[in-house]
């Protein structure tokens, strides 16, 4: 155990290097000092532990001993006696310490969830004041849920993470401004239709040759990891194919009937599925916009997932269809911007309307032209409320009437 945690502790010897700074980072610095644990939740492989990196190094700028600061990625086979009895992070504590000869002040739990009650070492840990800040991870939403989750309720602050968003991305391209965008436009648009084929996970943006074996990996881990084995679900072929077809079928209205019938299932059987992909923050599920939250329940959903590549990729037919890549883009860079994202379908339907100050509604057109304009513009023309209207494309702009048509790099600079 003890090579292990030293093979975890690099920054002991010197500070992590090539780290990518995540526009959230300034955002936790700023609460560093704040006793309350930080959570970091969301989709695997999204930069969570790049982000523990950062502050790290962040905590070492300012005079911190790095021999003070423990990191332990719990996914690791080496801590695996772990995981059964959270009672042992005490002895992993103890064995940090022989090897440093410094009490740690600053814990880093990665991947927390494989340790069975965890919660009650991180509760007493926080109540006795034995470390001066405590940061963990999870892939899964239901980390803060549930009986033992309550134990630390109002003792956390939390944050999810993403994959990169197309701010992250442009950046990354070392395009830093509005103007460094407008110099670039060819660029940027390469950039976007790169984002819809293979999403935004750094590891994946960094790669040129391999992006669909590592997107495939990634979503393996996901399914397995994170739905089969903590749901303990014994047919895993039946739910890999609910997988295939929820990821093909992004965008789609449907009902859970619909879906229990298109897999000879039941609806009991889909909704805890669709529950499974949700905490797993693979896809997300919205509702009909209506004022009624009982209209909402009853009517019809869509789903999508927080990254492109994830069903470009691997879905059915699925990368052929630029629409439907499009609209789900958006929805990912509006999600990354944490907005509460419902849709429209009554007499005309509307991509999406969000809420934040005020209500706006997004119609999606990867391309505008003679045959669909109408359409398009249609539904926004005939809403029955007031709103912000918005139809985005791929690269076109005008005002028609009250409806501002703009390109999605003037809408997510």
């Amino acid at each position: 155990m003890k090579q292990a945690i030293i093979s975890h502790n690099k920054h002991w010897k010197q500070k992590y290097e090539n780290l990518f700074y995540r526009d959230v980072v300034e955002k936790l610095v700023k609460k560093i000092n704040l006793k309350h644990i930080q959570v970091l939740t969301g989709i695997r492989r999204s930069g969570k532990s790049s982000i523990f990196k950062i502050l790290i190094n962040y905590l070492i700028d300012n005079n911190i001993n790095p021999l003070t600061i423990l990191y332990i990625n719990l996914d690791d086979p080496f801590f695996s006696e772990i995981w059964q009895d959270s009672k042992k992070l005490y002895d992993l504590i103890t064995s940090s310490e022989s090897i440093t000869g410094k009490k740690i002040k600053y814990l880093f739990l990665d991947e927390i969830q494989n340790v069975n009650n965890w919660e009650k070492f991180i509760k007493v840990s926080y109540d006795n004041e034995t470390f001066k800040k405590i940061f963990i991870t999870g892939s899964n939403a239901k980390l803060l849920e549930g009986e033992f989750a309550s134990l630390i309720s109002g003792r956390y602050l939390k944050e999810i993470i993403y994959p990169l968003s197309f701010k992250e991305v442009l950046r990354l391209n070392n395009i830093n401004s509005y103007l460094d965008l407008l110099d670039n436009k060819a660029k940027v648009l390469s950039i976007i239709e790169e984002m819809m084929e293979y999403g935004s996970f750094f590891e994946v943006l960094k790669e040129k040759e391999f992006k669909r074996d590592i997107l495939l990996n990634y979503l393996e881990s996901i399914i397995y990891k994170d739905c089969i084995m903590n749901n303990n679900i014994r047919d895993a072929k039946f739910f890999k194919n609910f997988v295939q077809l929820v990821l093909s079928n992004i965008s789609n209205l449907y009902s859970y009937n619909s879906l229990a019938k298109a897999l000879n299932s039941n609806e009991n059987t889909v909704k805890a599925y669709l529950s499974y992909l949700q905490e797993a923050f693979l896809i997300y599920e919205i509702n009909n916009f209506s004022f009624s939250l009982k209209n909402q329940i009853k009517s019809k959903k869509k789903s999508y997932t927080i990254d492109n590549g994830l069903a470009a990729q691997t879905s059915f037919r699925f990368s052929s269809d630029k629409g439907k890549l499009f609209e789900n883009l958006v929805f990912s860079e509006l999600k990354k911007r944490n907005y509460e994202i419902y849709f429209y379908n009554e007499k005309y339907e509307c991509d999406f309307l969000v809420k934040d100050d005020k209500l706006k509604a997004i119609q999606v057109a990867y391309e505008l032209n003679d045959f669909n304009f109408e359409r398009e513009i249609r539904s926004l023309i005939n809403l029955p409320f007031e709103a912000e209207k918005y139809l985005i494309t791929f690269n076109q702009e005008k005002i028609y009437e009250d409806i501002k048509i703009v390109p999605f790099y003037e809408f997510f600079k």
